[in-house]
Parts: C-alpha cells; sequence; structure tokens
C-alpha cells in the first residue's frame, strides 16, 4: 500500500485571519511555516505537524460543500472546548459513541467546513 497516514486537510477561506483565529482559539492550531505557493494561505500545525492548509478564495465556490462530510481530530478538555464554542457563539453537537465511550463534538467552522473532535471516553460529561 502506498498510503500510510493522513497528511492534512484543506479548508478554503473567504477570510484567512479570522478562519486561522478560529482554529487557533479552539483548537490550539499554531500557524507555522508555509512556502510561497503564489496564492494566500497558512499552514496550521498540531505540534510539529502540519494538518490544515487554510486556502484564501474570495468568494468561496458555491455551492460551499463538497463531497468531503468533516475532518477530525484527537481532542483534548471536552469541558474547556465546550465553554470556548459557547463564548464564542458557536453551535454544536455533542454524542458519545455507542460502543466505545468516545465523546463526538461536531461544528462548523466560519466557513461552512464540517469539525468533528474526538475525546477519550474517560473525559468528564460537560455540565449541562
Amino acid at each position: 500500500m502506498t498510503a500510510h497516514a493522513m497528511n492534512h486537510f484543506t479548508v478554503l477561506a473567504e477570510d484567512l485571519r479570522v478562519t486561522c483565529d478560529f482554529y487557533r482559539d479552539l483548537l490550539g492550531l499554531t500557524e507555522g511555516y508555509r512556502p510561497d505557493m503564489g496564492f494566500p494561505g497558512a499552514w496550521l500545525y498540531a505540534g510539529d505537524q502540519a494538518v490544515l492548509h487554510v486556502v484564501m478564495r474570495n468568494p468561496l465556490p458555491q455551492p460551499r460543500a463538497g463531497v468531503l462530510d468533516h475532518m477530525a481530530f484527537s481532542a483534548a478538555d471536552l469541558a474547556g472546548t465546550i465553554r470556548r464554542l459557547e463564548e464564542k457563539g458557536v453551535r454544536y453537537q455533542l454524542g458519545r459513541q455507542a460502543e466505545t465511550g468516545t465523546w463526538q463534538l461536531f461544528f462548523h467552522d466560519p466557513n461552512g467546513a464540517r469539525v468533528e473532535l474526538d475525546f477519550v471516553p474517560t473525559e468528564e460529561a460537560p455540565a449541562r
């Protein structure tokens, strides 16, 4: 097999700064090195791994959604993440995977991309 790991996702953004801030503030991703590609964008990193390529595209193509349903990240601090989502007025859906007990938190970024955060089953249930 040639493919052995996921490298990154790319999201299109009408506002590069708003989108980068969203992922920095909610997921803790950091902006890092991005080579000159001849068009505006940013690389966002989880630790030392570039995981999200944000590409400026104004206006966004219509319709906005493509065939990719969502991107998922492993995460920690479920209660703190929900608190940050609520502080920013971001609507979300929280559930538990029936077999494993994994917490699954879904929401949309400012451009309409659907994001999933997966938390270990031992994370404390958030206060409702």
